[in-house]
């Protein structure tokens, strides 16, 4: 099956934006009031409902209803500073905070909490104190550890500070974070040659940085400020080329090298102790933010953006985490509150746009994102996130118009600029204009070879033709090589084994696609059709009736009922004899 969702993650500054997308949402209106509940189970069971489906804000207010009953529950208690905290209402989880200082099995938030407001009010020793734990896992003894290294900077003491951090006991993966907090340590407290050495160090550990990246390259912007700010341009700017190494066109990287090359001096990535315990927060939010951890990783970034308010770094990261627990209104609150001088500003404003789309607000989404193409017309990821709202509209031909406009600005396209052809081919395969929509597909492979979603798209569209089936299936089967785990791409080799015919492979194929993707209801229609094929009726109408049930398109969902009624007709020929065909000549490729 040609694969027509995907999701343009921004936190990375790199072209991979949606092929279609839209969720059902909302306009946003006022908050209702609360509904009031008169016991205390229902309170709890309504908040425990509410949370699960990450509406915090009515969490917070049944859980204090249940509190009411039930006033010394210190798990309630945690309950509702955990939900503040995750909803930004820091001052609010302060009361909570105190009454748990004491608790162990929530004192690494609550006494986190303290030392967040004391790093505010920059009374290090107190942040000291809450900063001791009874009971600590490794991340909780190395974010207290780092930040009690901050605390004691801030207090004066930069040489202890830097022993204190280096003395922290913990797995291999400390070191990049201590490395790292050192560096900054000592920059903050103006011990340059301490400070150079230990940030070239970290800079030249690229083995540790593979594994956390965001927190390698932060450090090396570090770096290259520290060295623009001492005078060594050429070095600052090598630095930064290094930093190339691992995600290349990186806003900040860009904007920090503008800067660096016109002779500016940078303002330096951590200025004040509670910067520096701010980033070391935000380090491990953004490493563990790799799918599955969201609400964990939202409570660090949270404490990060109160210690510094206003970061663009936790602000994206936030709105990232906010986009994949499916919340859009929050992610779109979130990216406004991008300062406007911020290298992530065009970023936020795409997400912004895509997130007004994934409500269902495509008007706001399509007027929004044009001003930033007119804005910013030789930046293909405007023209990629406003041909994706497009396509949620199922408006073609509004998405073929302007990825023609893009492609006319390329002049030389290059790698990076595979998947504007990628998406016009996709928008004239979509209004039936095959002849527009291959040569779209073959100029995305030349630019970027062996790429599996183009590889699939091609692929199954040849094989729902009927043509070059040979090497559809080889490109097909390249995909599935390069992406096992893709229930779409898998259906389309299920599927290409079917039309030539090939229905014992085929039924292999497609059982794995819908083990893949059993919420799919093309792909359970699919394995229907080859059940059907090789005698197994009673189990394709299952399937059948499963694809009617996880509502299809309309045009979709008549073919199954249609089947359903009456089954598949007989095979008229064999459909593997299309593989002697002779191959049509290939289309030229455009140009731009």
């Amino acid at each position: 099956m040609r694969q027509r969702r995907a999701r343009w993650l921004s936190g990375l500054a790199v072209l991979a934006v949606l092929t279609a997308f839209a969720q059902p949402g909302q306009a946003e209106d006022k908050k209702a009031p609360p509904l009031q509940i008169t016991s205390f189970s229902g309170a709890f069971l309504a908040a425990r409902v509410a949370e699960a489906d990450n509406d915090l804000d009515n969490a917070i207010d049944f859980y204090k209803q249940a509190l009411a009953f039930a006033p010394d529950d210190t798990s309630l208690q945690q309950s509702v500073m955990l939900s503040l905290i995750a909803q930004g209402r820091f001052d609010e989880a302060l009361p909570y905070a105190d009454k748990l200082k004491e608790v162990p099995d929530v004192e690494r938030f609550s006494r986190l909490v303290l030392a967040v407001d004391s790093f505010k009010k920059k009374d290090y020793e107190k942040a000291q104190y809450w900063l001791k734990l009874s009971v600590a896992a490794d991340i909780d003894k190395l974010i207290a550890g780092v930040m009690t290294g901050w605390a004691t900077e801030g207090a004066g003491h930069g040489a202890e500070a830097l022993a204190y951090v280096d003395k922290l006991d913990g797995p291999e993966w400390f070191d990049l974070f201590k490395s790292c907090h050192r560096a900054l340590i000592a920059d903050a407290a103006g011990m340059n040659d301490k400070a150079g050495e230990l940030y070239a160090a970290v800079v030249q550990d690229t083995a540790a940085g593979g594994a956390a990246p965001e927190t390698w390259m932060r450090c090396a912007q570090a770096y290259s400020s520290f060295l623009a700010r001492h005078g060594d341009k050429d070095k600052a700017l090598a630095v930064l080329d290094q930093a190339e190494t691992f995600a290349p066109g990186k806003p900040e990287i860009v904007a920090l090298r503008k800067q660096i090359g016109e002779g500016g001096k940078p303002q330096p990535l951590v200025a004040t102790p509670a910067d520096g315990a701010s980033e070391i927060l935000l380090d491990l939010a953004t490493a563990l933010n790799r799918g599955g951890g969201e609400p964990f990783v939202r409570l660090y970034l949270e404490y990060a953006l109160a210690l510094k308010p206003g970061s663009d770094a936790a602000l994206i990261q936030l709105a990232s985490v906010a986009e994949q627990l499916k919340d859009g209104k929050r992610a779109i609150e979130l990216y406004k509150q991008i300062p406007a001088d911020s290298p992530l500003k065009e970023i936020a404003d795409l997400q912004l746009g895509l997130n007004l789309a994934d409500l269902d607000r495509n008007d706001e989404a399509i007027a929004h994102l044009k001003v930033l193409v007119d804005a910013h017309p030789d930046d293909m990821r405007g023209y990629l996130a406003l041909g994706g709202v497009y396509s949620a509209k199922q408006d073609f031909r509004s998405a073929a118009n302007l990825y023609d406009q893009a492609a006319e600005r390329l002049k030389a396209p290059t790698k990076a600029n595979w998947n504007i052809f990628y998406q016009r081919g996709i928008a004239y395969e979509r209004l039936k204009e095959w002849p527009k929509a291959e040569p779209n597909f073959r100029k995305a492979l030349e630019l970027y070879p062996d790429q599996p979603q183009v590889l699939n798209y091609l692929g199954y569209s040849w094989v729902d033709q009927g043509t070059n089936l040979k090497e559809a299936l080889q490109m097909i089967q390249k995909a599935v090589d390069l992406r096992p785990s893709d229930g779409y791409i898998v259906d389309s080799l299920g599927w290409a084994y079917y039309k030539l015919g090939r229905y014992d492979d085929a039924v292999r194929e497609m059982e794995r696609a819908v083990s893949l993707k059993p919420e799919d209801p093309v792909l359970n229609d699919h394995l229907g059709d080859v059940y059907w094929r090789v005698g197994r009726k009673l189990e394709a109408t299952y399937q059948w009736r499963t694809a009617r049930d996880l509502k299809p398109d309309p045009d979709v969902l008549a073919t199954i009922e249609q089947k359903l009624r009456e089954g598949l007709p007989p095979v008229e020929k064999n459909t593997a004899q299309e593989m002697q065909k002779p191959k049509p000549a290939p289309t030229p490729a455009p140009k731009g």
